[in-house]
């Protein structure tokens, strides 16, 4: 019928809107990238002090003494590398696991309810696995690993170190395995996500020519997936590096590196830093709290770029084998 409208229509806005939404978005960018320089700026400054009197040295020096103004980060670089790779280990194998349950082999039925049960596990506070962990499994961990550990290999000379410790249950070990069940919902839940989004059609027509379950997730999923797979392992490995109350209740806040050992009480970045910068003058004990701030900011730094080089390398080796 003549002047009816369109079914659809739609009023032009114009180029104008269009660069306008350019600029803001461009605008956040950097935004966002003015606030990591800002960051990064004030945590230099702060820290140039003790940054101009000990250099590179705060690195290899265990002398964390405030009275003496004699500082030396290596006890809580250490303990936060170790109790992050611990966490690692433990975290992305149990991760990856709930992950392949959860996408290939659970029943419709526990699906959902798993994987919600999962998901909310993330939404408990830091303080509350913090106490957990000082509360009931450490001296867990003291009763029923430690002590038949230290009964069994206490005389092989390197294990005995290894193991070796008062057995209270507080150190390196407790910490990292808190810090394990703390990521494994961050990395099972993005791992599940991931190996959601494989078309279908690639797993069934693995499994048409014969392929295992474990074949399938090997050869067609993590192939597919692998850049999401690092991508949640490393917002774990993050979160791991960031933590500051579960791991300051169970790793000991020990600032002298004596032994090796996994039970032995430790320190880490993030606990010396809540534990002594509302107490620290406004001088050398303060400015070598912030030189490990800026330590904690470099190691971050430091493993994203590492990830981003291995998912290039990955993607550059595909097709190598075919």
């Amino acid at each position: 019928m003549m002047g009816s409208l369109p079914p659809f229509h739609r009023v032009r806005t114009g180029p104008l809107v269009d660069r306008l939404f350019g600029w803001a978005a461009k605008a956040a960018a950097l935004l966002t990238l003015s606030l990591l320089a800002g960051i990064l700026v004030s945590l230099v400054i702060g820290a140039w002090p003790a940054i101009e009197k000990y250099g590179l040295g705060f690195f290899t020096s265990t002398t964390w003494d405030p009275v003496a103004l004699e500082f030396g980060g290596l006890v809580m670089i250490y303990g936060t590398l170790a109790t992050s790779l611990i966490a690692l280990i433990i975290a992305v194998p149990v991760s990856f696991g709930i992950a392949v349950f959860l996408t290939e082999l659970s029943p419709a039925w526990l699906k959902r309810p798993l994987g919600t049960a999962i998901e909310l596990l993330a939404a408990v506070p830091s303080i509350v696995y913090g106490m957990w962990g000082l509360l009931v499994f450490g001296p867990l961990l003291a009763t029923f690993v430690q002590q038949p550990l230290q009964a069994v290999f206490g005389n092989v000379p390197v294990l005995g170190a290894l193991f070796s410790g008062p057995p209270v249950g507080m150190g390196i070990l407790a910490a990292g395995i808190i810090l394990a069940i703390m990521i494994i919902p961050f990395i099972a839940s993005v791992m599940r996500d991931v190996f959601d989004v494989t078309p279908p059609m690639l797993k069934e027509s693995a499994y048409a020519l014969g392929s295992t379950t474990w074949e399938v997730v090997y050869r067609v999923v993590l192939p597919y997936t692998k850049g999401g797979v690092v991508g949640g392992i490393m917002l774990g490995l993050g979160r791991a590096l960031g933590e500051t109350m579960a791991v300051t209740f169970v790793i000991g806040n020990f600032n002298q590196l004596d032994t090796l050992s996994l039970f032995a009480p430790a320190n880490s970045i993030t606990s010396a830093l809540a534990n002594e910068f509302a107490e620290a003058g406004s001088g050398m004990h303060q400015a070598a709290l912030i030189y490990l701030g800026l330590v904690l900011f470099f190691i971050t730094f430091v493993v994203l770029s590492l990830s981003k080089l291995l998912l290039a390398r990955l993607r550059r080796n595909e097709g190598t084998r075919a």
